[in-house]
C-alpha cells in the first residue's frame, strides 16, 4: 500500500514517506487561515518517478478533507492544479 501524505505542521509541510528516511516535502506558510504552499521538494534519486504528483494529490486531498483552502505560490503546485481542476473548490488566488 503506497504511504499516505501527512502535515508536519512543526516543519510547516506536508510529507510523503518514499524510502528509509527520504521524504518529499510540500512546504506552506499561513496567511489569514489560508494554506500558503510555497516549495515542493522531492530528493534527486527519486525525480521522475511521480512522486511530486503523488504527493500534490495527497496535499490537496488532505486540504479538502480539513476544509482549507490553498493558495498556490509553488510553479509545481501551479501545475498540478492547471492539470487537475477537479481541486477548484480548495484552491484561491
Amino acid at each position: 500500500m503506497p504511504a499516505e501524505v501527512k502535515e508536519n505542521p512543526e516543519l510547516h509541510r506536508f510529507e510523503l514517506p518514499i524510502e528509509g528516511e527520504a521524504v518529499a516535502a510540500a512546504y506552506y506558510t499561513m496567511m489569514d487561515g489560508r494554506v500558503v504552499l510555497t516549495h515542493t521538494e522531492v530528493p534527486t534519486e527519486f525525480s521522475g518517478q511521480g512522486i511530486a504528483t503523488r504527493l500534490a494529490r495527497g496535499t490537496f486531498d488532505l486540504l479538502r478533507r480539513s476544509g482549507r483552502k490553498a493558495v498556490l505560490k509553488c510553479p509545481f503546485m501551479g501545475h498540478f492544479y492547471a492539470t487537475h481542476p477537479e481541486y477548484a473548490d480548495i484552491v484561491e488566488g
